[in-house]
């Protein structure tokens, strides 16, 4: 029976050198064990009545003696003594470490019997956990395991079809190679590393587990770091592991320790940075030998990053990196450049760099000149760098380059960029024209880099690179282009009706049937900003073809027949725009008039104002429905009525005109949508009443002054104030009246109101709303002369002013 050391037995705790006695070639003999332990004593001594315990136990012993405050005893005895003295049992310990070897010997011969022979499952999972307590016990012992040739027996086992013995085999060789090089290396043998790198993506865990902490051991060897990370997948799967949300704790440590160790050698770290695991490289650009930090730099300007990553890498090597820009060799130089130009292609990260003062040497690498000049295809990743840092949308009107606080938008450094753009190759073009792009995307950096294209003279150069081969540089000079045509429309409609064949370029980019395109989309709002008064431009685009390809992709793209992406909206917006344009040259042009009939423009522009969130689209429809209306009056067709003959001259009776039947109530001859235009006749004026309600005071404009067409003056004014009526149109224009979101809105309220109220029974109705009779006061208060004159007009017609052209006309009889 085994003793306690508080003095009780318990049979249940037997050593496992007991359980393992029937394996022995040479019983387990008493003197052996230490009382204390009941375990084989590997450093036996003995004490003052000549008993003998494992050194460990009894120095244990004695210190409970000491701390309960009583003096020494003997655990076996229990007899007091008078000394703690111990004394090394050199001959036992000989004899326990001889007859340990003898029977580790044959335990181990049977091992390799058993494993050799093909035994059954139960045989060799025993063996395995023979040899596995045989190695945790010394490391002569595993010198033991690796003479025996046990290795490569356990190696096999590795591929048995059981996951039992898989797994002990896993456990096995982890133990085997645990502090002893020599085994690591003979684990590693032959192909051995690949077959446990497949167990990492394994299902079951255990086995997974097993793997990873097999690899984990081998890899705190250095010479096996390079053959780990040498099998395809290995670090991939290790950095998915030691990433995972779903492993347990351990094989993440594990997996993440094994990274660590694989990190020593920059083979690794590159698969490591390539599966998105940059510190180790980072680590290596931060602290390593300039060679080494070149080589990091390089590698990782070819790497492809997530954006998570690039923000990651700016913040950690983003000032290193700027700084190797600004005084490394040219070679160093261009590696940072290059690792730059990935970092930068996303806008927090760019921001970081231009934070880590990226933007001077930028700059200075493309506009020096001469020996210290950096070669042409580094210019061209600089201007890439460069272009991605534009692209982030920074303020750059208030970030220096120099000590004279020039800036991006500066008119010497624009002129800079307009010459190399004009004096290098189509790639630098390319990034140098999307540089302008993103310091023209903001319209208060737009103004400045307008002013230094004027002061350059730079705009007819521009617009050649619309014939550019190049689709790069045909895109991003579109775009340019683009962008600043708000600001210079004249300029550029006058450089394009003089150009030889860049508007025939647009309108050919236009036309193109492949989807749509972000170029398509910038060429065709480029000449939507273009003023809709230059006539010429406007011939000039019908001579092209321009508006039949418009209405063909308007028509198209409405039909659900051309499908575009994210390019969509603008590229409908602009041919809209560009469409529209035609309805301001109708009267007196045949061949315009034709064409809006061709297509039936009217109907066109209703259907469009319904196109609920594309607020451009429905205000150029608006205002383009309301050119085409202010020409019905004129194209209405007026029936003819013959003249009275000699009879009825004679006999007044018979003389009664004939009743005409289908006249527009409007413009009082026959109209139609398609000949005429006729709002009515188009049932558009209660789309047109729809829109009064719109959010956008844009939207608003425009169909209130298409509405306004059936007020004019040539038209039937009270017919049209009815027509509203039944519309529902003259509360919402009350309400526009009242609310005088714009000066714009309140003149063509007041106008509209004037008009309406001229019929007595609304006037009379409208009379007592005292919002809207201050509404009439307060732009008769404050509006320009004519709102005033016309809100005078108004207040009469509700008796607010008395109506004194009355008695000046009595006072005159």
């Amino acid at each position: 029976m085994a003793e306690n050391w508080d003095g009780t037995y318990d049979s249940g705790n037997l050593s496992e050198d007991i359980h393992r006695d029937n394996l022995r070639v040479e019983p387990i003999y008493e003197a052996f064990l230490c009382p204390l332990t009941r375990q084989i004593m590997r450093d036996p001594v003995t004490i003052e009545n000549g008993q003998t315990f494992e050194r460990e136990a009894i120095e244990e012993w004695f210190k409970k003696c000491r701390d309960s405050r009583r003096r020494p005893t003997c655990p076996t005895t229990h007899k007091e003594l008078r000394s703690t003295e111990l004394n090394p049992s050199i001959a036992l310990r000989n004899t326990i470490e001889e007859w340990t070897k003898r029977n580790e010997a044959a335990q181990l011969d049977k091992a390799c019997r058993i494993l050799s022979l093909g035994s059954s499952e139960v045989d060799i999972l025993q063996s395995l956990d023979d040899i596995s307590y045989i190695c945790q016990k010394s490391k002569s012992s595993k010198h033991a395991v690796r003479n025996a040739e046990l290795i490569p027996m356990i190696s096999d086992i590795l591929k048995s079809g059981s996951r039992k013995v898989r797994f002990e085999a896993l456990k096995t060789l982890r133990i085997v190679a645990e502090d002893d090089d020599d085994n690591k290396e003979a684990i590693a043998a032959g192909d051995n590393i690949r077959t446990i790198v497949k167990f990492l993506s394994r299902e079951h865990s255990q086995e997974r587990e097993e793997a990873v902490s097999l690899l984990y051991e081998l890899s705190k060897s250095e010479s096996l770091c390079e053959k780990i990370g040498g099998v395809s997948g290995a670090i991939l799967i290790l950095v998915g592991m030691a990433s995972s949300k779903s492993e347990n704790s351990l094989t993440i440590e594990r997996a993440d320790k094994t990274l660590e160790n694989l990190g020593k050698f920059e083979n690794n770290v590159r698969q490591m940075a390539e599966n998105g695991r940059l510190q180790p490289l980072l680590t290596l650009l931060l602290e390593g030998s300039p060679e080494t930090q070149l080589s990091m730099a390089a590698y990782l300007g070819e790497l492809v990053l997530s954006n998570d990553v690039k923000v990651f890498v700016a913040q950690t090597a983003g000032s290193i990196l700027v700084e190797v820009m600004r005084s490394g060799s040219k070679q160093a130089r261009e590696a940072a450049l290059k690792a730059l130009n990935q970092i930068s292609s996303y806008e927090t990260s760019a921001k970081i760099l231009i934070h880590a003062g990226i933007l001077p040497p930028l700059v200075k690498d493309l506009f020096t000149v001469g020996v210290n000049q950096l070669p042409m295809r580094l210019k061209e990743v600089s201007a890439t760098v460069l272009a991605n840092i534009v692209s982030s949308g920074a303020n750059f009107e208030k970030i220096p380059l120099d000590q004279d606080h020039r800036t991006l938008v500066s008119e010497d450094i624009v002129h800079n960029l307009l010459h190399l753009i004009s004096n290098t190759g189509p790639a630098i073009e390319c990034k140098l024209l999307q540089v302008l792009v993103g310091l023209t995307s903001s319209s208060s950096t737009c103004i400045d880099i307008v002013a230094a294209i004027r002061s350059s003279g730079a705009t007819i150069s521009i617009i050649q690179f619309v014939e550019a081969p190049q689709r790069d540089v045909r895109v991003a000079a579109i775009k340019l282009l683009h962008n600043i045509s708000p600001f210079m429309g004249q300029e550029l409609a006058d450089a394009l009706r003089g150009a030889a064949g860049q508007l025939s370029s647009l309108i050919n980019v236009i036309a193109e049937n492949n989807g749509i395109s972000e170029e398509q989309a910038a060429a065709v709002g480029l000449l939507a900003d273009l003023p809709e008064s230059d006539s010429v431009l406007t011939r000039r685009l019908l001579d092209e073809g321009a508006f039949r390809i418009a209405f063909s992709k308007v028509t198209s793209i409405k039909q659900g027949i051309t499908r575009g992406g994210r390019f969509v909206t603008p590229f409908l917006e602009g041919l809209v725009n560009v469409s529209s344009r035609l309805t301001y040259l109708l009267e007196g042009d045949p061949e315009i008039l034709a064409l809006a009939r061709e297509y039936n423009l009217a109907a066109l522009y209703t259907d469009l104002l319904q196109m609920n969130g594309l607020d451009k689209v429905q205000r150029v429809s608006a205002l383009a429905l309301r050119n085409l209306s202010r020409q019905s009056k004129h194209l209405t067709r007026v029936p003819v009525v013959p003249e009275p003959g000699f009879f009825c001259s004679i006999f007044p009776c018979l003389g009664s005109q004939p009743v005409i039947t289908g006249l527009c109530r409007i413009h009082h001859g026959f109209c139609s949508v398609k000949e005429s235009f006729c709002l009515l006749e188009g049932k558009a004026v209660e789309k047109l009443v729809a829109c009064l309600d719109h959010t956008n005071e844009k939207v608003v404009e425009a169909a209130l002054a298409a509405l306004c067409t059936l007020l004019d003056d040539d038209v039937d004014i009270d017919q049209g104030v009815s027509i509203l009526d039944a519309a529902e149109g003259i509360k919402p224009i009350l309400e526009i009246l009242r609310e005088n979101r714009t000066e714009a809105l309140r003149q063509q309220a007041v106008w509209a109101v004037e008009r309406i109220l001229r019929k007595e029974e609304i006037a009379y109705e409208i009379s007592g709303d005292q919002n809207v009779s201050t509404a009439l006061v307060e732009a008769f208060r404050h509006g320009d002369n004519r709102t005033r004159q016309i809100a005078e007009r108004a207040l009469k017609h509700v008796d607010k002013l008395p109506n004194f052209s009355g008695i000046f006309t009595k006072m005159g009889q």
